[in-house]
């Protein structure tokens, strides 16, 4: 047989395989949702003991509240009590990846360990060390959420919905059109007759900001349910910021608040696109964090190449395509870069191939 129809035929039995697992799969949407700066310690751990009974904490609740509320005799225990649907409910269902103390290691491979360098490897699959700075501008690189939304099966139905307006640069939206909320901009026409939402955006416009670049989690949650149940995107960015805002400010009770807040928005988000046919039993999250922080009684605060740590993350799957093997331990690492070409993977297309740079998928989450 020649060689040329012999490559020939490689190459259709390749698709054909390709073509085969993308009809396999029954995954149709995906949500990625990060919680920015959320340590793998109270990920896998819950509550540290130190930091809630001691002036290193920065609390302003009593003791006495915080011991009660999240304080349990085994780091199991903890850790449902902090993050009662991520144990519950996506660690039983699907997969999560990061404690070291059983050996799994999730870590970042760009060299800053902080946020913008850490979305951008998320979303591209790979580290750019000239993004250097959260201030660093327009993203010159290609996320694979724009990569999608170029797909005439994509185009159109792909969203990011986020506390940050950095996001704005990072998915590059003058170059991407993707529609991008985020911030404090209006989440409604300001001259809608809707009752509701002419309240949300007051609350927009006179809530005491903790800063001009970052909105609070939960005034995000109404907006985003919202177009959810509407506009059914099949490929949608989420990003929360109060875990990171409050631990930079040195309040490790708020941070514990946040976190449990960060959960439960995750089980609003999930129940509401499980009531949706369009959604359910077809619908896959992925959830992580930017970065890590430091350990110890004041590095817990900070993060960066200065903190140790920091480049330590976690990452947990569910969907109806990932096996459901639980909280992993003694497996190779996995990284950050991968979550791009994970994402793309499990709704059939091979973001690898389109970005050659780009880290492979974590073969584990996908089907067999």
């Amino acid at each position: 047989m020649p060689r040329a129809i012999r490559i020939l035929l490689v190459l259709f039995a390749v698709a054909c395989a390709s073509l085969t697992n993308a009809q396999q799969l029954k995954t149709r949407n995906v949500i990625l949702v990060i919680s920015d700066g959320l340590r793998w310690q109270e990920v896998f751990t819950g509550a540290e003991k130190d930091l809630l009974t001691t002036d290193h904490g920065g609390n302003w609740a009593h003791q006495d509240y915080l011991l009660k509320t999240w304080w349990r005799d085994t780091p199991e225990e903890r850790r449902k009590a902090l993050f009662p649907f991520l144990w519950t409910t996506v660690a039983t269902r699907g997969q999560i990846f990061g404690n070291q103390f059983k050996g799994s290691v999730a870590h970042v491979t760009n060299p800053y360990a902080f946020s913008y360098p850490g979305y951008n490897e998320i979303l591209t699959g790979a580290p750019d060390p000239r993004i250097n700075s959260n201030s660093f501008g327009p993203n010159p690189n290609t996320t694979v959420f724009e990569w999608l939304n170029a797909k005439p099966e994509f185009r159109g139905h792909v969203a990011v919905y986020a506390t940050w307006n950095t996001f704005k640069d990072i998915f590059n939206e003058s170059r991407s059109h993707l529609p991008i909320f985020c911030g404090w901009q209006l989440p409604y026409p300001a001259s809608t007759p809707d009752p509701r939402q002419q309240l949300m955006n007051t609350l927009y416009r006179t809530t005491t900001r903790l800063d001009d670049e970052d909105n609070y989690d939960s005034f995000l949650q109404i907006p985003l349910l919202e177009y959810v149940t509407t506009i059914h995107p099949r490929v949608l960015f989420v990003g929360y910021g109060e875990t990171d805002n409050w631990a930079h400010s040195g309040r490790y009770d708020l941070v514990l608040e946040s976190a449990h807040g960060f959960d439960h928005f995750v089980e609003q988000l999930w129940n509401t696109v499980q009531s949706i046919p369009e959604y359910k039993d077809q619908t896959t999250i992925i959830l992580t964090t930017d970065h890590g922080r430091g350990s110890g009684p004041e590095q817990w605060k900070e993060h960066g190449v200065d903190e140790k740590g920091s480049e330590n993350i976690w990452i947990a799957v569910m969907g109806p395509d990932t096996p459901p093997l639980g909280e992993r331990s003694r497996i190779p690492p996995v990284t950050q870069s991968q979550i791009a070409a994970t994402l793309a993977a499990l709704l059939g297309q091979d973001y690898s191939a389109a970005a050659p740079k780009a880290a492979p998928p974590i073969e584990d989450v996908l089907p067999k």
